[in-house]
């Protein structure tokens, strides 16, 4: 089967000219490409790829892809703009220095909620190929990818390894964890008995927070003893869990967290037909992606791998909220040879 038709542009109020910084210190430059997609359960489907493309001009371009509610706005590069998702790792100094290359971030396809059909990551890494061939790239220097962006990173070296110098994959897998996939069966059952209204988006989503952290966190920020609000009991987590989840809902579909969730669990690749140079980070107190599970795919996975692993409380969540740790293993991943 073919990858996909050929990218078709849509209207031009869906899909301006990119916008490109006006600053010359940092290039960017934006946009939204149109394409039909063969995808591989839910057949052909239009859908709109949103890009994002950070950092010197001409310099080699390296995929960052995150979770599934992460988005293209990888960094800010512009005054006044938000920071973006993973700004502790581009940047200055940083082990994306935009000064030498850039950084290329793009949603997931579904992740606006459009799309209520299955979208496996393989899907994903086609829409990746396609978006490189309308950028002109004829080769990304590496993806790097953490969590779903891992997976999704792994499906692209399997299907598309000429276009894929060297992977990172962060805490994730060939495969999902049958642990974490009930972890997920539960948050998408309370999408279902809630209707998808707004309160069961943001119960869902403080579900999916406790399997993110660890206990030994909590028990450090939140021993604290229950309280009463009238005749309910608190305990001492539950304003944070409330306001984690009121803030997703407040942005995510149900459809979209539905068809992502489900393309967690149905993902499966073949190590032993990734040849791309590869460094797998682990965390060693992941409940969602278990360090046996990523050090069985180093030893399986076919070309030049590096196994690393980190400690943190934080558990899955890590490559958010570790910053020097997963720097500095992500600098070395990217210039092997400088540290040879």
């Amino acid at each position: 089967m073919p990858l996909a038709a050929a990218p078709e542009r849509l209207d031009e109020p869906v899909c301006p000219p990119p916008r490109r910084s006006a600053t010359a210190r940092i290039p960017l430059a934006e946009g939204v490409l149109g394409a039909t997609l063969a995808l591989r359960r839910a057949g052909v489907q239009r859908v709109n790829l949103r890009w994002r493309l950070v950092g010197a001009s001409a310099a080699p371009v390296h995929a960052v892809l995150g979770g599934i509610s992460a988005t293209r706005h990888v960094a800010a590069v512009e005054e006044g703009e938000p920071e973006g998702w993973w700004q502790a790792q581009v940047g200055p100094g940083r082990s994306l220095d935009l000064a030498h290359c850039r950084v290329l971030g793009f949603d997931w396809v579904g992740r606006d909620g459009s799309l209520d059909a299955p979208i496996g990551s393989a899907d994903q890494a086609d829409a990746l190929a396609v978006l490189l061939d309308h950028l002109g790239i004829a080769r990304l220097a590496s993806i790097v990818g953490a969590s779903y962006g891992a997976m999704v990173g792994l499906a692209f070296a399997e299907r598309h390894p000429h276009l894929v110098e060297r992977l990172v994959a962060i805490s994730g897998a060939d495969r999902a964890d049958p642990y974490a996939s009930a972890w997920r069966a539960l948050q998408r059952r309370v999408l279902e008995l809630g209707r998808d209204r707004p309160e069961a988006v943001a119960l869902a989503r403080q579900f999916a927070m406790l399997s993110y952290r660890t206990p030994e966190e909590f028990a450090q920020r939140f021993d604290a003893e229950p309280t009463w609000d009238g005749d309910r009991l608190r305990c001492a987590a539950e304003d944070y869990l409330d306001a984690a989840g009121s803030r997703f809902a407040a942005v995510f579909s149900p459809i979209a967290l539905r068809r992502l969730s489900e393309s967690i669990d149905q993902h499966r690749v073949d190590p032993s037909r990734i040849h791309t140079p590869t460094t797998v980070i682990a965390v060693e107190q992941d409940r969602l992606v278990p360090l046996e599970d990523l050090r069985r795919l180093s030893r399986q996975l076919a070309g030049p791998t590096r196994f690393e692993v980190i400690r943190s409380i934080y558990g899955h969540d890590a490559f958010l909220k570790e910053p020097e740790q997963i720097g500095r293993l992500l600098t070395f991943a990217l210039n092997p040879q400088v540290h040879a």
